[in-house]
């Protein structure tokens, strides 16, 4: 197995490959440009696991589904959530298709595709339906965009809680293995036991 990152969109929107020899992979978000990234990579996603429905991490999940991935979520199709209207009246050059979610996951604490068992982990904060994949084989966790590398997710878009978002961190993610690699929405990857020590915005308090 092997893990590959690709950045794609208008807001550098990270999305993750696991990735197999036989040219399979599971995709978690779907950023601008990675069925592309896939296609040139010779590799064929099974499976699409979304942290969260905002726009940014959606664009290419149609896309995806129409190759054969099945798309998991916490919750059906949410255009409340994407905000693709919203985005562009701001001017932003971003477009996404309509998708239907093959599975809702919104009561699921774990999840086993193959060899691979994630727990799952319900973030609320930065978005209502935010959750992060824990895959405690390698230590990974795919946080979304409630955990960065010395920030967190923002907080002042529909839907968004400060304060659910801190409790969600120190309850949720704060409570891994120190030595957990984070695998963010946006930036570089960090660790859960540095954000804890020095995350400014998320004190381990």
């Amino acid at each position: 197995m092997k893990i590959l990152v690709h950045t794609g969109g208008v807001f550098q929107t990270n999305g993750y490959i696991l990735s197999e020899d036989n040219g399979t992979c599971i995709v978690i978000d779907a950023p601008a440009e990675i069925a592309d990234f896939l296609d040139q990579s010779s590799l064929r996603a099974t499976h699409l696991l979304l942290t969260h429905q905002h726009l940014d991490h959606i664009e290419d999940a149609a896309k995806l589904r129409a190759q054969g991935a099945k798309v998991l979520a916490f919750q059906n199709y949410a255009p409340e959530i994407i905000m693709e209207k919203r985005l562009q009246e701001m001017g932003l050059p971003v477009e996404a298709s309509p998708f239907e979610v093959d599975e809702v996951i919104e009561d699921s604490p774990t999840l086993r595709i193959g060899d691979y068992h994630f727990e799952i982990h319900h973030v609320p904060g930065h978005s209502p339906d935010s959750i992060s994949f824990y895959l405690s084989s390698e230590s990974w966790l795919f946080a979304g965009d409630s955990l960065f590398n010395g920030s967190i997710g923002r907080t002042d878009l529909p839907g968004g809680n400060h304060e659910l978002l801190l409790d969600s961190i120190r309850q949720k993610l704060y409570t891994l293995p120190e030595e957990t690699a984070v695998f963010p929405g946006h930036g570089p990857q960090t660790s859960i036991g540095t954000e804890k020590k020095s995350n400014p915005f998320c004190p381990n308090t």
